[in-house]
């Protein structure tokens, strides 16, 4: 990479995109090389700068202490390398290789800072804790889903008595026996891509706890939805378990069975009826679509329609096979998409992280938590891609080889 000194605007803008701190391309648009490293605490309390900044410019000051020193460093190297830089000492007029004096005189005009621990800290910390509790946090929401989905099949009203409920997607299209299967499929094609996606991410921690985060919120939301009203099933094709009348014992042997099945009906685990407003399979073919679009490179378009139309067309399968009312769907993708894209803009700005009167995102319930979450991250995070630990320690036998030295 070109010296600093000599960079113009576009490689600033290019250099604070790869820091992670986007949020000042557009206040420093016109500031190049020479501009940038003149820039000091007094910059970040005026204005443009100061509206970006959350931090009062901590994370980018302590950047570009790093890039002085470079620059320092680089300057004072081609100064002794041209013999002249930097001044003799004693206005001599040839560099001294031997003795004290030259010696001497490099050590009074060098001083290099020695970055802090603070300077060096990585803007996007490994915090597999908070993945944990994140991780947790979406096991409980599936467990509680589950629990709820049973509590609804014993209100479900029988089909003889209350059929399905009008919709204009039904009256324009025949079920398809075999087409809710190839949701499922397309659905579990779709979250193994995105696990092998997700195990190849350098900063796996950071994206996993969004992911088990979100989904857990959806399926949460879900809960609230299932329960409040219970839809009548949307097809007299349904075939639902009997009501169990209070037993408790038979219905949480069926809660397990449902858990341990994924909740699937290819593998015979889902036979209970009331889950439809909204639809989980929907949550799951968009969720998973969105995320490995965030966290994959754009020249992957390929990779992007692929995994888009497996998409769209399990979610057009769940509306052919009559398994869930049109509104089931329609929910279901405004929930996850908005949900989405509201958690990674409140990620990707500094200045959303911190509670204020003019921070209206911060009055969602969940803030706090988001904080939790991502209080220490800063920037957008790459898409960088690396083989796991345990991959890499498989070249363990091809590394240096030290041997005992005897001192003198």
């Amino acid at each position: 990479m070109k010296k600093v000194a000599a960079w113009s605007a576009e490689d600033v803008s290019d250099w604070l995109s790869k820091e992670g701190m986007p949020e000042y391309i557009d206040s420093l648009r016109q500031t190049d090389g020479p501009a940038l490293l003149g820039l000091n605490e007094a910059d970040f309390q005026t204005p443009p700068i100061s509206l970006v900044s959350s931090d009062g410019g901590r994370q980018l000051l302590e950047r570009l202490e790093t890039l002085q020193m470079e620059t320092h460093m680089e300057a004072h190297k081609n100064g002794h390398a041209n013999g002249h830089a930097g001044g003799l000492p004693n206005g001599t007029s040839k560099p001294q290789r031997n003795g004290t004096l030259g010696m001497t005189a490099m050590m009074e005009m060098v001083h290099i800072p020695i970055p802090t621990v603070d300077t060096v800290r990585t803007a996007f910390p490994v915090e597999w804790g908070k993945t944990g509790i994140a991780f947790a946090y979406a096991v409980v929401c599936f467990v509680t889903t589950t629990v709820v989905i049973s509590v609804v099949h014993e209100r479900v009203p029988p089909k003889e008595h209350t059929p399905p409920l009008p919709d204009k997607f039904f009256d324009l299209f025949n079920r398809v026996e075999w087409a809710f299967s190839i949701c499922e499929i397309n659905g579990m094609l779709l979250v193994g891509l995105w696990l092998i996606q997700w195990m190849l991410l350098k900063h796996r921690s950071i994206i996993g706890r969004r992911f088990f985060f979100i989904v857990g919120t959806l399926y949460l939301y879900r809960c609230i939805t299932m329960y409040i009203t219970t839809l009548p099933v949307p097809g007299m094709h349904f075939k639902c378990s009997p009501k169990l009348l209070g037993n408790w014992e038979v219905q949480m042997r069926r809660i397990m069975k449902m858990i341990a099945g994924g909740g699937l009906s290819i593998t015979g685990s889902h036979t209970m009826c009331g889950d439809y407003l909204y639809s989980g399979h929907t949550v799951m073919l968009t969720l998973t679509y969105l995320f490995i679009k965030e966290y994959s490179p754009k020249r992957l378009w390929w990779y992007h329609w692929v995994c888009w139309s497996l998409s769209a067309v399990g979610i057009f399968c769940i509306l052919l096979a009559h398994d869930h009312y049109t509104v089931d769907v329609v929910v279901a993708y405004f929930i996850t998409t908005r949900l989405f894209w509201w958690y990674h803009t409140m990620a990707n700005q500094q200045s959303l992280k911190e509670t204020s009167q003019s921070n209206l995102f911060s009055r969602v319930w969940w803030y706090r938590l988001f904080q939790y979450f991502e209080e220490n991250v800063n920037g957008t995070v790459p898409r960088n891609y690396q083989l796991p630990l345990s991959w890499r320690s498989l070249q363990w036998n091809r590394g240096v080889k030290y041997s005992k030295l005897d001192m003198q």
